[in-house]
This record gives C-alpha cells, sequence and structure tokens, in this order.
C-alpha cells in the first residue's frame, strides 16, 4: 500500500514538473510560433527534408521557450501582481531563479545549435530574435506603450523563418511573410491589451497604443488590420517572387481579413472588453487560417 502512494506521489510531482516546464516555456504559445515556422517552411520548399522540418519544429520551439523564460525571470516580481500570471512556477516559489535562467541557457544554447545545422541565416535569426525579445521588449514594458511595435519585431520573424530554413536567404518572399505576422500583432496585441488592461496596469505595464481604452486606441487598432489585410494580399499581385497567392486563395484570405476587421469595428464601436475578446479570437483564426491558405495554395498550384 505504502509503494502505491509513494508511486502516486512521484508521478503526481513529475507531472507537476511537466506543467511548471510548459508554463515557463509558454507551450501553447510556442507551440503556434513552431507551426507559422512550419508554415514558411513548406511554402519555400518543392521536396520536403524530414529531417530539417523535425530540427526546425525543435530548434524553434527551444528558442522561444528560451525567450519565455528569460522573460519570467525577469518579470517574476510583476507576475505576482496579476491574477493571470501569479501561479506560474517562479511568482509562486515552485521554481527558483536558477533553475529558470539554467533552464532558458540552455533552450538558448541547443535551440541556436540546432537551428545553425539547418544553415547559419536560421540560427541568426533566431538568436535576433531571443535578444530583442528579453533585452528590448519586456524592459520596455513598463516604460512605453511602444513596446507593442518593439515586440512586433521578435513576434513575426516566425513565419519568415521557415522560408530561411528552406532556402538559407532572405529576400522578398520571406520579407512579405515577416510583413504579414508583424502588422498582424498589433491588432492582436491590442486587444489583449485592452481585456487585460486593468491586469497588466497593476503591474505598471500599458500596452494600448493610448495609454487607455478609448477610440483612439481602437482607431489605431482598425489601422493596423487594414494594413494587416493589404500585406497578406500582396502575394496575389505576382510581385514577391515564388511566393504567390491564387485568386480563390486571396478572396478566402480578404474574407479572414474582413472578418477581424468587422470586430475591430464592434471595439471601436462598443468600447467593451467582450468586444475586445471577439478581436482577440478572431485575430488567433486570421493567422492560423492564412497560414494554411497559403500552405494549401502552394501544393495545388
Amino acid at each position: 500500500m505504502q509503494t502505491l502512494i509513494d508511486s502516486t506521489a512521484k508521478n503526481h510531482n513529475f507531472l507537476s514538473v511537466i506543467d511548471d516546464l510548459k508554463q515557463l516555456t509558454k507551450f501553447g504559445l510556442s507551440l503556434s510560433v513552431v507551426f507559422s515556422a512550419v508554415a514558411g517552411y513548406l511554402l519555400a520548399t518543392d521536396i520536403i527534408d524530414i529531417t530539417t522540418l523535425i530540427s526546425l519544429a525543435i530548434g524553434g520551439y527551444f528558442m522561444v521557450g528560451a525567450s519565455n523564460a528569460f522573460n519570467q525571470v525577469i518579470e517574476k516580481d510583476t507576475d505576482k501582481l496579476m491574477k493571470r500570471t501569479q501561479n506560474r512556477p517562479l511568482p509562486s516559489g515552485r521554481m527558483s531563479v536558477t533553475n529558470a535562467m539554467i533552464l532558458a541557457i540552455l533552450l538558448t544554447v541547443f535551440g541556436v545549435a540546432i537551428l545553425y545545422s539547418i544553415n547559419p541565416k536560421t540560427a541568426m535569426f533566431g538568436a535576433i530574435s531571443i535578444v530583442l525579445y528579453t533585452s528590448v521588449y519586456t524592459p520596455l514594458k513598463p516604460v512605453t506603450p511602444l513596446v507593442v511595435f518593439v515586440g512586433a519585431f521578435p513576434g513575426a520573424i516566425p513565419f519568415m523563418l521557415g522560408w530561411v530554413a528552406a532556402t538559407g536567404k532572405f529576400g522578398i518572399e520571406p520579407g512579405v511573410l515577416f510583413m504579414i505576422q508583424f502588422f498582424w500583432q498589433f491588432p492582436h496585441f491590442w486587444a489583449i491589451g485592452w481585456l487585460l488592461d486593468d491586469e497588466y496596469k497593476k503591474a505598471g505595464f500599458n500596452m494600448l497604443p493610448t495609454g487607455e481604452k478609448n477610440k483612439k486606441a481602437s482607431t489605431q487598432i482598425l489601422l493596423y488590420t487594414f494594413w494587416m489585410i493589404v500585406v497578406s494580399l500582396i502575394p496575389a499581385l505576382k510581385v514577391t517572387g515564388t511566393l504567390y497567392l491564387s485568386v480563390v486563395s486571396a478572396m478566402l484570405v480578404l474574407m479572414l481579413g474582413l472578418v477581424m476587421l468587422y470586430y475591430g469595428f464592434m471595439l471601436h464601436k462598443k468600447q467593451t472588453n467582450e468586444a475586445a475578446k471577439k478581436l482577440m479570437l478572431s485575430s488567433v483564426l486570421y493567422i492560423t487560417l492564412i497560414q494554411v491558405i497559403f500552405v494549401v495554395d502552394k501544393f495545388l498550384h
């Protein structure tokens, strides 16, 4: 009986450690980044190299996981002030700062090494994303609402990273993929900033473009959503090298963009958290589905 109890306790402890590691590396967010990188890779290649694809997925996860771990080390004290973050491993005391730092460093080293095994440019962009996220974006969060603009740079790297992994080159094609994800992040993160404004302010963060939930802020959201749609449709004009989007797929992308724009207008009109939540969810749907559309379109033509 005692053996069974000990075994159950060990299993519980093991699962708790795994759960803490998932929280530290933000498992769901990291998987979405890997999804974007894989989509970029599939867009760029005609022959899928499984080894490269697996290396991109693992290396990409390690790099994002490292960024998130460093971020949580830096923000451990402010995380204690917000309900949604106070149960993370560091603010709750379940994990020490030393252990989190060791893990973050190991993930960085192995992540860079794995991406370097694909090609040097992939490793370079992966490393740049970590540096920008941890050394520029994170420290600026309590300083200025412009932090979303800064964070949009490392956040826009994954989609184009896959293309660079497949080709070893940076050109017009990965540049457009970068711009799509770059403009997308503004309505996405401002919707989150709107939804969690009270929580963020407890920690001294101001994530909205005007500093407040108002018409000026929602106008900015609408403007960036519009430019996101425009940039997403550029490949249909056949001016982006080998990155091309058919008319049918362009119409689907436009429809998805208009759905997101509609929810942006609803937020502008109602100025409510519920409207912000709908915009945020529609933005997640948008970036996921357009990546699928781009990839499917490429292999159908």
